[in-house]
C-alpha cells in the first residue's frame, strides 16, 4: 500500500510534537516535511526531545506540494492567514487543528469547505471530505458525553464543569502555566464564555434540531499536565438502564469511545486516543462523566483518526496506544 505523504505546519508546539510522535510510527503514513521558520534546520528531536532515536528529520522553512495531506498546527487565527498567504494545491487535503473553520459560518476559504471532524458525529462526511476542522479539546470531551442525549431529544438545561491540565494552554509562557503557579493550585476561568461553546452548540443542534438547549460551562485549570475530565448534569425521567443502553447503542462501531459502568478516572485515557464515558443517576438527575487526553483525542490523535478515515485506512491505525496509568 502506498503511504500517505504528510506535511505539518507549526510543528514545534505541543500538538505538532504529538502529531509527529504518532506519525513517525504510523504504518501507512510518512512525514515529508515539518515546517517551522523559527526552528528551520534544527533536528525535530532537539525541540521534541522525546523523539530522540525515533527520527533524523529536521524542521524546514520551505513548503512543498509533494504531500497528500497538510496538518495545520498553528495558533487560533493563524490557519486562515496561512491559507490566504500560501495557496495549497487542490490535490492536498487539509486538517486544521485550530478553531478557524469549526463553525459553519466560517467553514470555507476560497474553494475549500471544511467538515467538522468529530468522528462520533460526522464519520461518513469525514470519509468524503477534503478539508477537516479538527474539534477543540474541551468541545470533544463535552460532546462525547452529550451527543446520545441530543440524538434522543433529551437536552434542555445542561450544567457542565471540566478540568484540564497545563498543556491545554499551549507552550506560550503565561503566569498560570508556570509550574510554581500550577502546583497545589486550581482556578476557574472563562466562566460561561469558553470559546468552544459555539462548536458544541452547533453539534447539539445538528442532532436535536428543535434546539432549546442551554449549556452552562465552567472550566477549571488543574494541577497536572494533560487530560480533561468533564461532568455534565441534566434532568431526565429515563431510567439508568435505559440511558446506558442508549449510550452503548449510539457508540456502537466507534472504536475510541467507551461507555463504562465503572467510575472513570483520568489515568485511563492519558496517552491514548480514547474517550471514556460513565453515567450516574440519582432521582431525576443524570450526571455524565467523560474523560480524554487533551493532546490526543482532544487534538493530534483525533486529527490522525480523521486522516485515517479520509484516506480509507483502518480508523485505529497508528492510534492503538495504552494509557500510562502508573
Amino acid at each position: 500500500m502506498k503511504k500517505v505523504r504528510v506535511g505539518i505546519i507549526g510543528g514545534a508546539g505541543y500538538t505538532g510534537g504529538e502529531l509527529i510522535r504518532l506519525l513517525v510510527n504510523h504504518p501507512h503514513a510518512v512525514i515529508s516535511f515539518v515546517h517551522s521558520k523559527s526552528n528551520a534546520s534544527n533536528l525535530l528531536s532537539k525541540v521534541h526531545q522525546d523523539l530522540v532515536g525515533e527520527t533524523d528529520l529536521t524542521f524546514t522553512g520551505e513548503l512543498s506540494d509533494e504531500v497528500d495531506v497538510l496538518f495545520l498546527c498553528t495558533g487560533h487565527g493563524e490557519a486562515k492567514k496561512f491559507l490566504e498567504a500560501n495557496p495549497v494545491a487542490s490535490h492536498i487535503k487539509v486538517i486544521d487543528l485550530s478553531n478557524d473553520f469549526r463553525l459553519s459560518q466560517h467553514a470555507q476559504i476560497g474553494d475549500r469547505k471544511f467538515v467538522y471532524g468529530l468522528p462520533e458525529l460526522n464519520k461518513e462526511a469525514i470519509k468524503d471530505a477534503n478539508n477537516i476542522a479538527n474539534p477543540g479539546c474541551f468541545a470533544t470531551a463535552i460532546q462525547v458525553g452529550l451527543l446520545p442525549l441530543a440524538k434522543a431529544g433529551l437536552l434542555h438545561d445542561i450544567y457542565t464543569t471540566g478540568i484540564t491540565g497545563s498543556t491545554g494552554a499551549g507552550q506560550g509562557l503565561a503566569a498560570t502555566s508556570h509550574f510554581s503557579w500550577r502546583a497545589n493550585n486550581i482556578q476557574a476561568y472563562k466562566t460561561l464564555t469558553h470559546q468552544h461553546l459555539g462548536e458544541i452548540g452547533q453539534s447539539l443542534l445538528q442532532l436535536q434540531p428543535e434546539g432549546n438547549v442551554d449549556l452552562s460551562f465552567v472550566p477549571w485549570r488543574g494541577d497536572f499536565t494533560r487530560g480533561i475530565f468533564i461532568s455534565s448534569t441534566i434532568r431526565t425521567d429515563k431510567s439508568y438502564e435505559e440511558l446506558v443502553a442508549l449510550y452503548k447503542a449510539f457508540y456502537k462501531g466507534q472504536p475510541f469511545t467507551i461507555v463504562t459502568e465503572e467510575p472513570v478516572f483520568l489515568k485511563q485515557v492519558v496517552n491514548t486516543n480514547k474517550a471514556i464515558v460513565q453515567l450516574e443517576k440519582v432521582g431525576d438527575k443524570l450526571v455524565v462523566h467523560s474523560a480524554i487526553d487533551n493532546l490526543l483525542k482532544g487534538a493530534s490523535g483525533q486529527a490522525v483518526q480523521n486522516m485515517n478515515l479520509m484516506f480509507g485506512l483502518d480508523e485505529t491505525a497508528g492510534l492503538k496506544l495504552k494509557a500510562n496509568f502508573f
